[in-house]
């Protein structure tokens, strides 16, 4: 499994939200570039990077705090949050990151995530948060009546890379990722599923890796800012 540390970015700024409210943010530093250093330098081997005014707005917002991470580091990056079109997908594609992942447009327009795996193997993700098993989307603003496992089903032959699944209700809560349902979703997929949500601790990890689930990792955020979660430790507990 690899650890994904998070960088969520508003206005220009590390931020962690509160099971996805933008109004009960916290603002962890003002220098995402610096941020990305110093998880690379703690031995991450990928970065997961959230645009949340772009989820919110249906269009990339965070541009400039983008470009500076990608500018900062060598490790792979994979981004989210408001990448709903072809040219969107390209143009980041073509600015160096690794792997974009596609969330509300999943939902609304399944054609274009096939379109963009075929035309860019192993660079497209699907991101599917769910608010009591149901997909929800538009920076979570709306549940749909779609369940996470149904969404994630119509993938199965598309070739996207991975599926990152993320509980709505754990996110930033610290109270630990929803293991039952992220590795119900694992099994229920061949797709690679990385969890999302809560991880908070080497004990979320460790229930995750105990699970059984073919996982392929997880993000965690808060519970790195905050220093309850140490990064070099989970990078070598994952790796053992």
């Amino acid at each position: 499994m690899i650890l994904y540390p998070a960088i969520d970015l508003k206005d220009g700024q590390c931020v962690r939200l509160l099971r996805g409210d933008m109004q009960a943010a916290t603002v962890f530093g003002d220098d995402p570039a610096a941020q990305a250093r110093a998880f690379a330098a703690a031995g991450c081997e990928w970065l997961h990077i959230v645009d949340l005014n772009g989820a919110f707005a249906g269009r990339p917002v965070n541009g400039d705090a983008v470009s500076a991470i990608l500018g900062a580091v060598a490790v792979p990056v994979q981004l989210g949050g408001g990448i709903r079109d072809r040219a969107a997908i390209e143009g980041w594609l073509e600015a160096g990151v690794a792997r974009v992942i596609l969330g509300t447009v999943a939902l609304r327009d399944p054609g274009l995530v096939r379109e963009a795996a075929r035309a860019n193997p192993g660079r497209v993700a699907v991101g599917i948060d769910a608010r009591d098993g149901m997909v929800a989307v538009e920076g979570w603003a709306e549940t749909s009546d779609v369940t996470a496992t149904d969404l994630a089903r119509r993938f199965e032959d598309a070739g996207v890379a991975a599926i990152i699944y993320t509980d709505i209700d754990r996110d930033g809560a610290m109270q630990g990722p929803n293991v039952a349902a992220t590795a119900a979703l694992a099994r229920a997929v061949s797709i690679p599923v990385i969890a999302s949500g809560g991880v908070s601790s080497l004990d979320d990890l460790r229930a995750l890796k105990e699970s059984g689930a073919p996982l392929d990792g997880a993000i965690s955020g808060r519970a790195l800012y905050e220093g309850r979660l140490d990064l070099r430790e989970a990078v070598r507990f994952l790796a053992a």
